[in-house]
């Protein structure tokens, strides 16, 4: 099975470049064998190709502002999505619209990719400025458990169904 784990925000944004701070975490890290961790800050085209690259499982890390403590983290299931429109604004790249531009491009193997997850951390404060804030910056490490977490199932289920 192969995963892929992306990192994506800006981090000239303060919090918003979390799921930058758990890409690089990991990478320093390690990650299973499968497992490629990307950095893809805000280059989402870049992202929504990658998608296409026959992952099992995806695994996008950002903040997720939903009026929780900050720090909070999150897993969620985004819905598939619906087709691509015909323009696509590469200054507006969220996840959903990553997902949006991926399930119009063609894929190598003909289907639409693999489970795509977002483990999302509650921002503290996304002004300008290159540093997370504390609360952001403890829940890191324990997003990046958690994201192995995931794979570790992942990869468990899909050795079961071989």
């Amino acid at each position: 099975m192969r995963a892929l784990v992306a990192g994506v925000g800006n981090v000239f944004l303060g919090d918003d470049g979390f799921g930058v701070a758990v890409a690089r975490h990991l990478a320093a890290t390690g990650v299973p064998e499968g497992v490629e961790v990307g950095d893809y800050g805000i280059r989402g085209i870049h992202l929504a190709y990658e998608l296409t690259s026959g992952y099992d499982l995806a695994i996008l890390v950002d903040a997720v502002p939903a009026g929780r403590a900050p720090g909070t983290l999150c897993v969620l299931e985004p819905a598939s999505p619906e087709p691509a429109p015909a323009f696509v604004d590469a200054h507006a790249m969220t996840p959903d619209a990553v997902l949006t531009l991926a399930s119009g491009l063609d894929l190598p193997r003909g289907d639409r990719g693999g489970r795509v997850l977002l483990v999302g951390c509650e921002p503290a404060d996304v002004s300008p400025g290159m540093d997370l804030s504390p609360p952001v910056a403890a829940a890191v490490p324990e997003a990046a458990g958690l994201v192995l977490e995931l794979i570790a199932k992942e990869f468990a289920e899909g050795e079961r169904q071989w």
